[in-house]
């Protein structure tokens, strides 16, 4: 198991059922970590990785605010994207100075060719190996244009976080009796292969948890 530090100025993530307000959770879902990883490493194929398990940890006291923007959605089939009905102006929350640890573990990932995500990751953010990891694109966590403004390998020591941070952290639990569901899985085409997982987010140390609190990604 790895834990890898991730920083984002700006960003927001969705709560899947926001329509003409878009609200945000505190933290990403597993399932927006996992394509985050992937993205990390140069990976377009989602289901490579199958079988690994993803949990966030909330390090900061986001502070959330409201902007109106323009939203595109496909309402209309006669105008275009982004024309007519299919734009409209909308609220939309976003989080400031998130700062996460996301817990990685590929002891149970169904990739039988190449190495895990866990060994990616960590060439990844190797500076002596990094040049072996091809990828493209702006590392967003979040929306597309929510760009990430650090990444780093997470050393279990107290020095590497500040007080704020250690007080703070929170992690995302998985639990059958969890107050909340969680995305594991998302289909793009509709909602019917989503996989969701129950959780909750516990105050908790900035130590590696069990395996089995680590939230799976389950192939639909």
């Amino acid at each position: 198991m790895i834990g890898i530090k991730v920083t984002i100025p700006i960003t927001c993530f969705r709560k899947g059922m926001s329509r003409q307000y878009l609200e945000t959770d505190v933290i990403p879902h597993p399932s927006t970590c996992y394509g985050f990883l992937l993205s990390l490493v140069g990976e377009t194929e989602r289901e490579r990785h199958i079988g690994v398990r993803v949990t966030p940890v909330l390090l900061s006291q986001t502070v959330r605010s409201v902007v109106l923007r323009t939203v595109w959605r496909l309402k209309n089939p006669k105008f275009k994207s982004g024309t007519g009905n299919n734009k409209s102006p909308e609220l939309q929350q976003l989080l400031t100075d998130t700062r996460l640890i996301i817990w990685l573990d590929s002891s149970e990932e169904q990739n039988p060719d190449g190495p895990t995500l866990e060994k990616r990751v960590q060439i990844a953010l190797d500076p002596k190996r990094r040049g072996e990891i091809a990828r493209f694109g702006g590392l967003s966590l979040g929306e597309s244009t929510h760009l990430v403004n650090e990444v780093s390998l997470y050393k279990p020591d107290p020095a590497s976080l500040t007080e704020e941070e250690k007080s703070n952290a929170q992690i995302l639990q998985c639990d059958p009796e969890g107050l909340q569901t969680w995305t594991v899985w998302v289909d793009h085409v509709g909602s019917e292969n989503t996989r969701y997982v129950t959780g909750s987010l516990v105050p908790k140390g900035t130590q590696p948890p069990e395996v089995l609190a680590l939230m799976p990604m389950i192939h639909p």
